[in-house]
């Protein structure tokens, strides 16, 4: 993937902004023309169904998510000004709370060596 990067680099137009893929004139492409003469019919030469360029988006979030990715590192893969945007948007795909440490919790306070251990040490000060 790199050395196609690179072969795309030694043609690609010269432009101000310093664009990775820049429109023939050196300016950013149009939203629309980059669709529909790039994006849907790659995707249809792929034999992927069509779907919204913005998707992509949301499956790069969804895999960072799924492979358990900081949510800071995820934020600031996405630009969302702030961890809690990205949350309100990707919640829904956490796991579950971990239950193994959530088990471990209960038993440090509850268990047998929990609360029952923190109360005899506090006996062993006092006295």
């Amino acid at each position: 993937m790199m050395s196609e990067l690179i072969v795309w680099q030694a043609v690609c137009p010269d432009n101000e902004l310093n664009l990775v893929f820049p429109n023939k004139a050196g300016g950013p492409i149009n939203q629309s023309n980059m669709l529909n003469r790039h994006f849907f019919p790659a995707l249809k030469a792929a034999k992927i169904p069509r779907i919204r360029f913005h998707d992509l988006r949301h499956t790069y979030a969804s895999l960072l998510i799924e492979q358990g990715e900081n949510i800071k590192y995820i934020q600031n893969q996405l630009g969302h000004s702030s961890p809690t945007v990205t949350l309100d948007v990707y919640a829904h795909l956490m796991k579950p709370a971990n239950q193994e440490s959530a088990l471990k919790l209960e038993n440090a306070v509850f268990g047998i060596n929990g609360s029952k251990t923190v109360a005899e040490k506090k006996k062993e000060v006092m006295t």
